[in-house]
């Protein structure tokens, strides 16, 4: 252990996640299977004790954290990458304006491009390395910006996010090995996270 632990987790399903569009300030609820996703969360890290807790100010995301059964303090940070013109689109759609697009190489007509997605993403992580060795954080937020925090607690810039899938309702953590920040584990199924859960706390 060389510093604080970082778990984080993307909100339940919503309609747009599951028809894959690009969804950051439209402000839509759960599904009911992201809500099942949601409690299962919640008994997977239901007997950790975390130091911080933190999420996004959309709907999806606090809504995630309560039926978990965390309380949470809300980060405009940890809001999700601004896709402006480009809201609402799946990848398909996007690629037909802008072939071979990704949102890591942009285009972002209207939206944030990823130099400011990582600047709030470094501001999120030092909230956590300021806190004490042994202690941990968990952050409720969405699929890309939560890519990028991992690009940086990392120490990598963040284009490397897209190394990294993120499907919803899953268990990630971030931590040490050796001195140096490591992922500990990542993209866990909220079914199968309990026992994972509770070997990391231990």
């Amino acid at each position: 252990m060389s510093g604080p632990s970082l778990w984080f987790t993307r909100h339940g399903e919503t309609e747009w996640s599951r028809a894959g569009r690009h969804t950051s300030r439209t402000d839509i609820p759960l599904t009911s299977e992201g809500e099942r996703e949601a409690l299962l969360l919640g008994q997977a890290v239901s007997g950790t004790d975390f130091d911080l807790i933190l999420s996004s100010p959309q709907q999806r995301a606090l809504h995630t954290a309560q039926l978990a059964g965390l309380a949470a303090s809300v980060d405009q940070d940890l809001t999700e990458w601004d896709y402006g013109e480009l809201e609402g689109l799946t990848l398909d759609e996007i690629r037909a304006i802008y072939p071979g697009w990704t949102i890591w190489d942009g285009p972002w007509p209207g939206g944030e491009t990823a130099e400011q997605v990582a600047a709030r993403a470094d501001r999120v992580v030092r909230r956590v390395l300021d806190l004490p060795e042994g202690a941990s954080a968990l952050f409720v937020s969405h699929g890309h910006i939560l890519r990028v925090i991992a690009a940086c607690w990392l120490r990598q810039p963040a284009r490397a996010g897209r190394l990294f899938s993120l499907a919803t309702a899953t268990l990630s953590v971030l931590g040490w090995e050796h001195g140096e920040p490591a992922v500990r584990c990542w993209n866990i199924p909220p079914s199968h996270a309990s026992a994972l859960a509770d070997g990391l706390a231990s």
